[in-house]
């Protein structure tokens, strides 16, 4: 039996080359979390979180059993199985429409950094090919699967965006014009379509009308976003004014050499708290280079005065410092809405901001929580972090993996150790140093960044006395953070030491340390 499924447009799948007729929006809706992981575990506790957020019915766990009941009977009953306390969607190769669009995008991609842009070009339009319509156009309203949708959808813009630059490099910069101007009209706060956009314009004679797609850009990200456009951008446009003739020749989409393309967004919900973010931050900006985007909200016209020049003279000092970077503050009822809007429309890889005194309770992390696609940590403590190690308590969740990638891109820019604990006695009677192993060989290979076991019995203070000779803590959030909070440990480590402690909630997008070629997959993770 041959099943096929599709999620670049309306959910569907086909058994034998036959429609499967797969139920109504919270059964299709699990289907779709599964596909999004195709061939790993994903825990029912997850999907109840995704179906039903902090309010699942009383039975959620028996609906669920229902759904993959129906689905089975629907796609067979070979196509998801049970295990343990989870549920695999069994895949074959090259039947997921995603995984086919992922591969051809990829390939465009290398086609364009190789110079070849004929090949790019015809690529990226088979990938782009694929595309039925907006992706999961059916379950549209589902909150579950809100951050899937925007993801895939920044894979299409990022495929139309690298297209675009191939036709540029082949000549057909008049023929651009026009899907560049939709593109800026869909996602006008995404700077890289503007950047095409110019660049398409003065080569087909039109200086003037680059000009003022500059302007626009700018005027926009300032009213929006309280932002400058990007050095890169800046760049263009001054190329444009003093009519530099590599223009006809570069490739339009690569930033100048002094340019950052991916970026982390350092957010403060109290404006005292930036500085101490920004130094976490900046070291991780250095290595891999990424540009260090500085953010805070004022709640009236008259603080923004204050919350600016403090942080336009961060800024400053930063980019003295070697550092790329750039500042916004604007005005906000609702920071965290605001704010994960920034992370999608600026390629964020990671955000971080200070916590508030209600931790996970307080409105503006939860939306960050829930909106941002990129990871998320949450940084716990006024101290700076110290010189010792990192800390990463492991269990082996989805959140643990997203925050030892993260311990270790802090290990690595800091040049300090990396330690993995885990308890004594697991529920098994055995002690974590099989599980330890087994993360440490994952790290090595995809980051290569070697690890230190460490062994702690399972008690929250004993992790709390270990802890104290850590420079910095990574801790990610369990898997059921919207209804259980943080748990006991998490929270003895949030208030119990002054070493800083940064809980992470990992997010669709690939992360800081994630390999060269990445940002055309869905996710990405060293656990995979």
């Amino acid at each position: 039996m041959q099943v096929g499924y599709r999620l670049l447009g309306p959910l569907e799948a086909e058994v034998d080359g036959r429609e499967a007729r797969l139920g109504g929006p919270k059964q299709r809706a699990t289907l779709a979390l599964l596909l999004c992981q195709p061939r790993t575990v994903v825990p029912a506790s997850r999907l109840v979180d995704g179906l039903w957020g902090d309010d699942p019915p009383a039975t959620a766990a028996n609906l669920i059993q229902g759904y993959v009941s129906g689905l089975r009977k629907a796609l067979g009953r070979d196509a998801i199985e049970t295990r343990g306390r989870g549920y695999v969607v069994h895949v074959a190769q090259g039947t997921l429409d995603l995984e086919r669009f992922e591969r051809l995008a990829h390939e465009g991609s290398q086609a364009l950094e190789r110079d070849d842009p004929a090949r790019a070009a015809d690529t990226l339009s088979e990938a782009l090919l694929l595309w039925r319509g907006p992706a999961l156009a059916d379950l549209a309203d589902e909150p579950a699967l809100a951050a899937v949708i925007a993801r895939l959808e920044e894979l299409r813009v990022l495929a139309l965006e690298r297209r675009v630059e191939a036709e540029l490099a082949l000549g057909h910069h008049v023929d651009v014009v026009a899907a560049l101007e939709g593109l800026v009209a869909e996602h006008p706060l995404r700077e890289r379509p503007r950047g095409l956009l110019m660049t398409a314009l003065y080569r087909s004679g039109r200086q003037a009308e680059a000009l003022e797609a500059y302007r626009g850009a700018r005027a926009m990200l300032v009213a929006e976003l309280g932002i400058e456009p990007s050095a890169w951008l800046s760049e263009l446009h001054a190329a444009i004014l003093r009519q530099d003739s590599e223009l006809a020749h570069t490739r339009p989409g690569r930033e100048p050499v002094s340019g950052a393309s991916r970026s982390l967004l350092v957010t403060a919900l109290a404006l005292e708290r930036l500085e101490g973010l920004a130094h976490l931050a900046a070291p991780l900006a250095r290595e891999p280079s990424r540009e260090l985007l500085l953010t805070t909200t004022a709640a009236t016209a008259a603080e923004l005065g204050v919350a600016s020049a403090l942080a336009n003279d961060l800024r400053a000092r930063l980019v003295a410092d070697g550092v790329e970077a750039r500042s916004a503050v604007f005005t906000s009822i609702a920071p965290g809405v605001d704010m994960a809007r920034l992370a999608r429309e600026h390629d964020v890889d990671l955000l971080l901001v200070d916590a508030p005194d209600g931790l996970l309770e307080d409105a503006r992390v939860l939306a960050l929580l829930d909106q941002a696609p990129c990871d998320v940590g949450v940084v716990v403590g006024d101290e700076p972090a110290g010189s010792g190690p990192v800390l990463v308590p492991f269990a082996g969740a989805e959140h643990d993996w997203a925050a030892v990638e993260l311990g270790a891109w802090l290990a690595r820019a800091r040049g300090v150790a990396l330690q993995l604990a885990g308890a004594t006695a697991g529920a098994d009677g055995r002690d974590a140093s099989r599980l330890l192993a087994s993360a440490s060989i994952a790290v090595q290979r995809a980051l290569g960044v070697a690890t230190e076991p460490v062994l702690v019995e399972p008690d929250p203070e004993a992790l709390v006395d270990v802890a104290a000779g850590a420079g910095t803590i990574v801790v990610g959030l369990t898997d059921r953070w919207r209804r259980e909070g943080l748990g006991r440990a998490r929270t003895a480590l949030a208030t119990q030491t002054t070493t800083p402690a940064v809980l992470v909630r990992r997010g669709v997008r690939p992360g800081g340390l994630a390999p060269r070629g990445t940002e055309t997959r869905f996710t990405w993770t060293i656990a995979g």
